[in-house]
């Protein structure tokens, strides 16, 4: 948890870091960088997305709804990016502990129904209406996650042959 006070609007300010070792002292370092460069971040870009897996849910199932409507090979690769998007809620709720293929039903359940901003809500382990709850990503972080992934699967796509080298000799 952060707190800054003292400090007036427009005015630097340092931070200072405490902690038992300097393991957690690293640790804290870099939280502290990570959640100052997501705040540049949206200071610079301040649209945002609904949190929770609701964007990644969202999106899967434009995809698959175009994915019907296409042609040949094209629909099965549109159906995997959707299936795709739909494992980083089941993650999210894996890592808190949840059962995350109940949660990932319960919120296609939702979003067929026209809940459409409801995603995880990870204090509960259930879904939630993410407007209400007050969950928010940055777009601009969003973007950048979905275009990473998204180059990084073309990449493997376009590797026409593997190489692989002799065993070692023991």
């Amino acid at each position: 948890v952060l707190r800054f006070s003292g400090c007036k609007s427009g005015e630097a300010c340092s931070i200072v870091l405490r902690g038992a070792s300097t393991h957690v002292l690293d640790e804290a370092e870099r939280s502290l960088h990570d959640a100052l460069a997501i705040l540049t971040s949206t200071v610079k870009e301040p649209r945002t997305v609904y949190g929770g897996g609701c964007t990644e849910v969202a999106m899967a199932a434009a995809i698959d709804k175009a994915a019907t409507e296409t042609p040949g090979k094209k629909a099965l690769a549109m159906s995997a990016f959707a299936r795709a998007l739909r494992q980083l809620p089941t993650i999210v709720a894996d890592n808190g502990g949840y059962d995350a293929a109940e949660l990932l039903t319960q919120l296609r359940a939702a979003h067929a129904a026209g809940k459409s901003t409801y995603g995880l809500d990870m204090e509960k382990g259930r879904i939630g209406d993410m407007s209400a709850l007050g969950v928010r990503e940055s777009y601009q972080s969003k973007l950048q996650v979905l275009s990473s992934a998204a180059e990084a699967a073309e990449m493997i796509l376009r590797v026409d042959d593997v190489i692989k080298a002799a065993p070692r000799r023991r």
